[in-house]
């Protein structure tokens, strides 16, 4: 399933005619749609120089956490260490942020432009360790992609 989305994140990132943060919007959409256990996509971004990251698009249920500080939790974790951080069992994690009592799993993998860490695709799932290598492969694709229309 994650080889065929291949190309409509391609045709999402190459439509000119619609704003990025809209094509950010739509990316977010179709894994949350398509991929039964991506329950909520969200993409976070380096809030101008300062150490923290902004919540940017997303698709799935409201968060209060639009601010995370560097270091903190698993976003501000992989905004630090510039590599991606799979979660089996958030309950596992000391340095968690809980968005929602039902988060069983969360990946998040950094976005790159121009070799600096600029933000990061973030996923959770209610699905107890759902992720693998496939799922890594495809979230660096998405953010090749992005990276490209930033």
């Amino acid at each position: 399933m994650l080889t065929e989305l291949r190309s409509n994140i391609e045709s999402i990132v190459n439509d000119n005619k619609v704003g990025v943060d809209q094509r950010l919007q739509q990316i977010c959409d179709l894994l949350r749609d398509k991929i039964p256990y991506y329950d909520w996509v969200g993409f976070y971004f380096r809030n101008g120089n300062k150490e923290e990251l902004k919540l940017g698009p997303y698709a799935g249920e409201p968060t209060d956490h639009t601010i995370i500080p560097f270091g903190k939790g698993i976003c501000g974790q992989v905004a630090l260490s510039n590599e991606n951080f799979v979660v089996p069992d958030v309950r596992a994690q000391d340095n968690y942020i809980a968005c929602s009592i039902n988060v069983k799993a969360e990946i998040v993998v950094p976005l790159f432009l121009n070799g600096e860490n600029i933000g990061q695709i973030d996923i959770d799932s209610n699905t107890p360790d759902p992720f693998n290598k496939d799922d890594e492969e495809f979230l660096e694709f998405v953010n090749e992609q992005v990276a490209k229309i930033l």
